[in-house]
């Protein structure tokens, strides 16, 4: 009796510290970069709220009606992609950044219909991610009229459907490689829109510093997301 209840107690010890070990992790986050930051907040085309459950960033002049729900690549703070969608939200579209579970996009289950309620205004909703965040939109995606894939591909078969897709990758990108990318390009329907951006890596789809794993990138960060938010606009002009 007292050796299993040692037993049980040892296992117990065990799960907890991997639990705790585990809960300090996920809370490391990548951080976005301050400078960038501050350059949304200042812009006066751009209003930026914090629900709580997400970042929310509105067009303060002329919307056009389309909102995308975007989810973050994995550990990496939501504030970290204001500056990549700050143009696309001055030309009119509604971005809804969400902060998941544990800073991991696969703990979160929350449905579509959650952020959306945030802009009651928008029409159309696309649903979009960076890195693991992209595959849990792809989940997602049935429930939305279009998808965006920055750094990102699909684990599930999507290749049927009529969604409105945008893929844009990056050449020089050392976690989700244009290997990767091209492999699970037949789970997209064939429409989608595949974008690879020329010297640009991973981080390059936020502004969070450099990423453990990635390349580096042969361009300027500016130029990427520059390239990046031509490329999500054209995009979301064609959702309209």
């Amino acid at each position: 009796m007292n050796r299993a209840l040692r037993w049980t107690a040892w296992v117990v010890a065990v799960v907890v510290l991997i639990a705790v070990v585990f809960l300090v992790w996920a809370n490391i986050v990548m951080q976005g970069t301050r400078s960038d930051a501050l350059q949304v907040w200042r812009d006066d085309r751009v209003a930026v709220r914090d629900t709580g459950d997400s970042v929310v960033m509105t067009p303060t002049g002329d919307a056009d009606g389309v909102g995308i729900v975007f989810i973050p690549g994995a550990k990496v703070d939501p504030y970290a992609y204001m500056a990549t969608f700050r143009q696309v939200v001055a030309e009119g579209t509604t971005v809804i950044i969400t902060k998941p579970t544990l800073h991991l996009a696969f703990f979160d289950t929350r449905p579509l219909s959650a952020f959306e309620s945030h802009a009651p205004a928008v029409r159309t909703w696309a649903v979009g991610g960076h890195s693991l965040g992209g595959v849990r939109a792809c989940q997602l995606a049935p429930d939305a009229d279009g998808l965006l894939l920055l750094g990102s591909y699909c684990a599930n078969d999507l290749s049927h459907s009529y969604i409105k897709v945008l893929s844009v990758s990056g050449s020089r990108d050392g976690l989700s490689t244009p290997a990767k990318v091209d492999a699970a390009r037949h789970l997209l329907p064939s429409t989608a829109t595949m974008t690879q951006v020329q010297g640009a890596n991973h981080a390059d789809f936020g502004a969070y510093g450099v990423q453990p794993g990635d390349m580096t990138a042969t361009i300027p960060r500016t130029e990427a997301r520059q390239q990046i938010s031509a490329a999500i606009e054209a995009w979301a002009r064609d959702l309209r």
